[in-house]
């Protein structure tokens, strides 16, 4: 039972927020192409599968990540109880831990069509090569959106079995999302990280915040805007584009105070359910 506890405190499964927001762009690209007038059993057994592989890769994520940073997690008082840092696990069972997640996320994959298939294997360097990004760029969450986001396209390919400029665009909003959420989650270890010599964007944008904040939420806006337009969703759709504004630049940018830790955590987590507005307003607008 305590090898149980250790493995689900050291891949984060009782924080559902790490697999929630690696789900909902799967989720958004698979609503995007699909069309419901077809069979919508196989909607919600794509919906499982993206669950799935979303809990599985981003456990395997964790695991990798403690493995790479247990060197500097012993230094930030958030992470130095982790169970690789603290010693509780070691690196080698944690690596089969890993190998035994991948696996499984093989095994969910390969229910996809050949196209998917082969997008999601190239994203595998992403996946594990983002916890090294913070000892060398200011921008590690750049490389985290370019990462957590790509389920976007692969639900879009899932469906249409190719590429467009619809999906892309989305993409790159999404991205733009991911900088914004995790610059708010950096500020909670920024006086620790800069101790230590980590980057983040919170460090390179932390005497002007919310001007980079505003900027990356408002790019994640207006895609959905441009989205709706290229689409021709119906007028719902843009209803539900005043809820999540109000979201993005009231409840988070108005609401958050970038020098309490608990805070910044509080509004971070709250994309959790800026995720699902986005996902009930790709419903709507297709309606």
């Amino acid at each position: 039972m305590s090898q149980i506890k250790l493995f689900i405190e050291l891949t984060r499964l009782k924080k559902p927020i790490g697999y929630m927001l690696l789900f909902w762009p799967c989720a958004w690209g698979l609503t995007l192409a699909y069309d419901f007038s077809n069979n919508l059993k196989n909607y919600l057994f794509y919906l499982l599968l993206f669950f799935l592989g979303a809990v599985l890769m981003r456990s395997a994520g964790c695991i990798v990540n403690d493995i790479l940073d247990k060197e500097f997690d012993k230094k930030v008082f958030r992470t130095k109880d982790r169970p690789i840092a603290s010693g509780q696990i070691s690196v080698k069972i944690g690596i089969t831990y890993v190998l035994v997640l991948c696996f499984c996320a093989l095994l969910v994959l390969l229910n996809f069509n050949t196209i998917t298939i082969l997008l999601a294997l190239g994203s595998m360097p992403l996946a594990f090569t983002y916890p090294l990004m913070k000892r060398f760029t200011y921008w590690p969450q750049l490389f985290l959106g370019i990462t957590f986001n790509y389920g976007l396209l692969l639900g879009w390919t899932s469906v249409s079995e190719n590429l467009n400029l619809i999906p892309i665009l989305f993409y790159l909003g999404a991205i733009f999302w991911t900088l914004g959420y995790d610059t708010i989650y950096g500020f909670q270890d920024i006086k620790d990280d800069e101790i230590i010599g980590l980057k983040s964007t919170s460090i390179k944008f932390k005497k002007e915040p919310f001007n980079f904040l505003f900027t990356c939420y408002l790019v994640l806006f207006l895609m959905l805007v441009v989205l709706g337009i290229l689409n021709n969703y119906n007028i719902f759709y843009y209803f539900f584009s005043l809820i999540i504004g109000y979201h993005l630049f009231f409840y988070q940018l108005k609401g958050v105070d970038l020098n309490i830790p608990m805070n910044c955590l509080k509004v971070f987590k709250s994309n959790n359910l800026l995720g699902f507005l986005v996902f009930l307003q790709l419903l709507i607008g297709k309606i």
